[in-house]
């Protein structure tokens, strides 16, 4: 993966636009970022690059909020606006301009709006945090629960050691309406089940992320004057349908769609009809 140095430290990124190993270019039409969740690497977008790959440019950072290889600096801001201000960042680094981001589970890409998103052509919210749904679900709780007693996300990542826990309701299994394949969790969880730093820096995350940061943002959708697409599992739980329809209420130029037979990793259960969708908005909004 190629990598960049951010302020907050080196980050991974994946990008279609660069040429593979065989010298081949992946996509270098318009250019969609996608964003993973909380503990989630690159890959987890992979069905959904795999049906897009020869129409699109692809970028996918992977921030410091889990599933990042290397630790971020001691100073740096891992709060949710700090992390949403190295999204930022990063697409200035790249000079990726009119993109059409898209987010995944953590709220982040809605804390640009009305703060850094001069870079943003059109916005894409899959189920994700948003409102007053944070922590989301019992997932998020028992997460944010885990963080606030020394030593407590150690013991919570050991259950991600064991497939048949990881596929419970109240885990992995509760945002996923097909299994998530196990080498996948292994890959994702890799470094926070083996480095310390890096379960520091999703402590960080937490610990310094206020419960209000998705109300209070809400506002500034508001003003959001590009277009937008809110497409939500309309099987999920932990992000319930009813939180992306006010989502899209609140964007004034917002449209919801629901994904079948998906939960919260729209991307995995049906990246054929995520794929459907995202076309359909970008051919329907031409950027000026």
């Amino acid at each position: 993966m190629p990598e960049i140095e951010l302020s907050a430290g080196v980050i991974d990124y994946t990008d279609t636009g660069e040429p593979d190993g065989g010298g081949r270019q992946g996509g270098t039409g318009e250019t969609l970022v996608l964003v993973p969740g909380l503990g989630f690497g690159a890959s987890v977008w992979d069905p959904l690059v795999r049906e897009l790959r020869g129409e699109f440019r692809i970028v996918v950072p992977v921030l410091p909020i889990g599933a990042h290889r290397r630790p971020a600096r001691p100073d740096a801001d891992l709060s949710a606006q700090g992390v949403a201000g190295l999204l930022a960042e990063f697409l200035e680094r790249l000079d990726l301009r009119d993109v059409t981001l898209v987010q995944n589970d953590a709220g982040t890409a809605q804390l640009l709006v009305g703060v850094r998103d001069e870079r943003v052509g059109r916005l894409v919210l899959t189920s994700c945090e948003a409102l007053d749904n944070y922590p989301p679900g019992m997932q998020g709780k028992a997460l944010d629960l885990a963080c606030s007693v020394p030593g407590g996300l150690f013991l919570m990542l050991q259950a991600f050691r064991v497939p048949f826990l990881v596929g419970l309701p109240f885990s992995l299994g509760g945002m996923a309406h097909r299994p998530i394949p196990y080498g996948l969790v292994r890959e994702w969880y890799g470094p926070l089940l083996t480095d310390a730093a890096i379960r520091r820096d999703l402590t960080r995350f937490l610990r310094s992320t206020r419960k209000d940061t998705y109300r209070q943002a809400a506002g500034r959708l508001r003003e959001f004057d590009r277009p937008a697409l809110v497409a939500w599992g309309a099987r999920d739980v932990m992000m319930p349908p009813a939180t992306g329809r006010r989502l899209a209420e609140l964007l004034p130029h917002g449209r919801y769609v629901e994904i079948p037979d998906a939960r919260t990793l729209v991307q995995l259960d049906n990246p054929t009809a995520l794929a459907t969708e995202l076309r359909r908005f970008v051919a329907e909004n031409p950027l000026k």
